[in-house]
């Protein structure tokens, strides 16, 4: 789960981490109000989505040389203008793709005069299971271009659970920083309540670009990301009230609520796999005879009739689908159980496109029998490659 900037500054703040003051504004005459309530005389208005390059991006209903999703504002009237272009509008940025997403929220803040902008993250390094530090000289860049360019300018380091973050943890941030002085004591504070922050809400990454030093001195957040951990969320229920869910795929939202594992893609061939390796080299065999997947889908381990009924008829909703290929290796999983769900789900949603199923592993001659015996159009399958070749031929014949 996601949240928003402002969202996840008032979360930094409450463990310490300096940020500039802000409020939310869902209208026009909000932002205004926000502007009001902060001592100026510079204000900063940003479009609220998630999805980076916010400031680069473009509006699709304005001009082409409209300004992007974060804004300098000197006076109301200039908050007004921008508040009143940006919301309802939908933004264009390196991360949304070519729909972009509408802008539904603002957050109006307080200027601030930067001298120097670093980057910061933290996020669980699975080769070792702990938690890491990304620190970089280069603030207000996308990550991505400096590992590419100047790697060089790129330091990281685990911390240890069974002593947590500890001094030499702070001091490694200010040098990797090259800050010294009352600099480097206010980067090892912002440090460890960043961990702290990290920690006390089973985060999965939080970061900030920029961490900005201002040019009266100061080391605070400009603009902050927070991911988290969904395996956690019953720890938190306060979390979960902060999810918004219309930035959020309906098909991917729908799924969730099913504990499925979905993530829509540019394809046309819908998948329903059940193992998250196996979706791969499902989706990888289908490019590989010419055509590509619809999504990546695990049903998982466990799955009822109840949850395949709800995964197919959420890839069936996808209008871009024009073939369905389902591939159980039934371990955990019973190839009746799958059968069962694919016909009920194929007789409430009045299937109309082609649909090959490979079955394997437990109760796999029953599965077959059921399929056989639904009275459905339904092409079965040797293996995987037989699965692909077949699904391909069928959606190019219909």
């Amino acid at each position: 789960m996601n949240i928003h900037e402002y969202q996840a500054k008032e979360l930094l703040a409450k463990f310490g981490v300096p940020v500039p003051a802000g409020y939310a504004a869902l209208s026009v005459d909000e932002a205004v109000a926000a502007a009001g309530k902060l001592p100026g005389p510079l204000y900063v208005v940003k479009a609220q989505i998630h999805a980076g390059g916010r400031g680069k991006g473009k509006f699709k209903e304005l001009p082409a040389e409209a300004k992007g999703g974060v804004r300098l504002a000197r006076t109301a009237d200039e908050v007004r203008a921008a508040a009143s272009e940006m919301l309802g509008n939908t933004l264009v940025t390196v991360q949304t793709g070519e729909q972009g997403k509408q802008v539904n929220r603002l957050y109006v803040t307080d200027g601030v005069d930067i001298a120097k902008e670093f980057y910061l993250a933290l996020l669980v390094d699975r080769a070792t299971g702990r938690v890491a530090f990304v620190v970089s000289t280069e603030g207000g860049m996308d990550i991505e271009t400096v590992a590419h360019d100047t790697p060089e300018k790129i330091h990281t380091f685990s911390v240890d659970p069974a002593t947590g973050f500890m001094p030499h943890h702070g001091r490694a941030v200010a040098k990797a920083l090259g800050l010294t002085g009352d600099l480097a004591k206010q980067a090892q504070s912002l440090a460890g309540k960043v961990y702290d922050t990290f920690l006390g809400t089973d985060a999965a990454q939080i970061e900030i670009n920029p961490l900005a030093v201002t040019d009266d001195g100061k080391l605070m957040v400009l603009d902050a990301k927070v991911g988290f951990d969904s395996n956690a969320a019953f720890r938190h229920k306060d979390l979960l009230a902060l999810r918004d869910e219309t930035e959020e795929d309906p098909m991917e939202l729908e799924a969730s609520k099913y504990d499925l594992a979905y993530i829509k893609l540019d394809g046309d061939i819908g998948c329903m796999v059940n193992g998250a390796g196996l979706a791969m080299a499902t989706m990888d065999i289908i490019k590989l005879n010419g055509m590509f997947p619809a999504n990546f889908l695990d049903v998982g381990g466990g799955a009822s009739t109840e949850k395949v009924t709800a995964a197919f008829k959420i890839i069936l909703s996808d209008p871009a689908v024009k073939g369905i290929l389902v591939n159980i290796f039934g371990g955990i999983m019973r190839c009746d159980i799958i059968a069962e769900g694919i016909i009920a789900a194929a007789k409430e949603v009045n299937l109309s496109v082609p649909l090959v199923v490979r079955l394997e592993g437990t109760n796999v001659e029953k599965g077959k029998e059921i399929l056989a015996g639904s009275g459905l159009p339904i092409v079965a399958a040797n293996d995987l490659g037989d699965a692909a070749k077949k699904i391909v031929a069928e959606v190019k014949a219909a």
